[in-house]
């Protein structure tokens, strides 16, 4: 017996993959009018987060559901960027208070205290996903760190990044000449 096709299965489906989360932007792509989205937020069920983005509340919750809230909250093309890449692999000793959002148009959304906006535009190669957050390489994230992390520990995020497969040994290799450059 197959299951009907309803609205809130549709959203569901790319809530699963998005850590519980939904955007109008989704809705709208799966031919969920936005005012549909607002009833079912007004039903139950789904936790209206701030404009444009909803939570079902029955997706269980993880360690990473704030950082795909962040880049959700920026909106189309957003990434993370910096130290939250770092935080996101658990490299560097990390724990940053503001989790940096990259975006390459200008956004203005409204974003709590722990969310900053890094405008600026990078090339593909950069950019990647983990488990289906949008982000930089951590290549770039290293490297974008070395005002922001003490060389000792982004030198051993290199190491443990490429001992884990994160980056190959020559883009390792590079890094830890630039990093040992800036110092």
């Amino acid at each position: 017996m197959a299951l009907a096709d309803t609205y809130r299965r549709r959203l569901r489906e790319i809530a699963l993959d998005q850590y519980g989360y939904v955007t109008t932007r989704d809705a709208e792509g799966v031919g969920v009018p936005a005012v549909e989205l607002r009833k079912l937020a007004q039903r139950g069920g789904l936790d209206h987060i701030t404009y444009g983005l909803y939570r079902f509340d029955d997706i269980p919750r993880t360690g990473r559901d704030e950082y795909m809230e962040a880049v959700l909250r920026v909106g189309p093309g957003a990434y993370l960027t910096h130290d939250a890449v770092l935080a996101l692999h658990d490299l560097g000793l990390v724990n940053p208070r503001r989790i940096r959002v990259g975006t390459p148009r200008r956004a203005r959304p409204h974003l709590p205290d722990d969310v900053e906006i890094v405008q600026r535009r990078l090339d593909e190669a950069d950019l990647t996903a983990f488990e289906g957050i949008p982000t930089t390489t951590v290549r770039r994230a290293l490297l974008d760190c070395r005002d922001l992390v003490m060389r000792e520990r982004l030198l051993g995020a290199t190491r443990e990044a490429a001992r884990r497969g994160l980056l190959r040994r020559d883009q390792a290799d590079d890094v830890i000449a630039e990093i040992g450059d800036a110092a």
